[in-house]
């Protein structure tokens, strides 16, 4: 099971978006949360600005969609360069058909669950995805506080994952830091996004160095199954 470390350009400076993408050169995926003012509340960018983001960039896009109505716009987060696209189950209308439809443009199809919302009723979605997203804050703004009552959901997530022998991804975003992400990483979570962690740092490539070191070694002893 391989470490992933994402740092979230919502903690960036906005202004210079390609130098920011350049200075966590060495992440797995650069984190692009894009919100719509409606499902959450606040505004961030969109399908533009995903475009010029993918022509500044070789570290691929892992879009996270905060934004109502994810069936109608996901795919052309596809269309901008998007190598993975995140979208959240309350929104959805048709959750299978819209992560097959991601899946057939080219992207790898996530969905993501706010806090509140339970894992166990889309037990019978997991084949159609390559990775679920915990929120583990509120979604709609970063700079939170991590909450640690997520943990156990985190946890009934991986034994999923393992009981249906999928090769699916497991994220966790919000409030992961070097103080959090050994803990998400025990619970099961193999993919970490971390924003004001990474882009408040000194060296933004050298935290996301230190985040994965500390995920890899709480890894190699995970009392969970996983290929270590």
């Amino acid at each position: 099971m391989a470490v992933q470390i994402n740092p979230s350009i919502l903690s960036a400076d906005f202004s210079r978006l390609g130098e920011e993408a350049k200075a966590v050169e060495g992440a797995d995926w650069l984190h692009v949360d894009v919100m719509d003012n409606h499902f959450v509340p606040n505004l961030t960018l969109g399908v533009p600005v995903v475009e010029s983001l993918s022509r500044a960039t070789d570290t691929p896009l892992d879009c996270h969609l905060m934004i109502e109505d994810p069936d109608r716009w996901a795919p052309q987060y596809v269309e901008a360069g998007a190598g993975s696209v995140t979208f959240h189950v309350e929104a959805a209308a048709a959750p299978v058909r819209l992560a097959r439809e991601i899946r057939s443009k080219g992207a790898r199809a996530s969905m993501a669950l706010k806090p509140a919302t339970p894992i166990e009723p889309y037990e019978d979605l997991l084949p159609e995805l390559d990775m679920l997203l915990i929120m583990t804050v509120e979604p709609g703004f970063g700079g939170q506080s991590f909450l640690d009552i997520m943990l156990p959901k985190i946890r009934r997530t991986r034994e999923l994952i393992s009981k249906h022998g999928l090769e699916l991804w497991l994220q966790v975003d919000g409030g992961v830091s070097a103080s959090t992400i050994e803990r998400c990483a025990e619970a099961g979570a193999d993919v970490f996004v971390a924003g004001s962690a990474v882009y408040g740092a000194e060296d933004p490539a050298q935290a996301v160095r230190a985040l994965r070191t500390k995920a890899q070694n709480t890894l190699a002893s995970a009392a969970w199954p996983c290929n270590h």
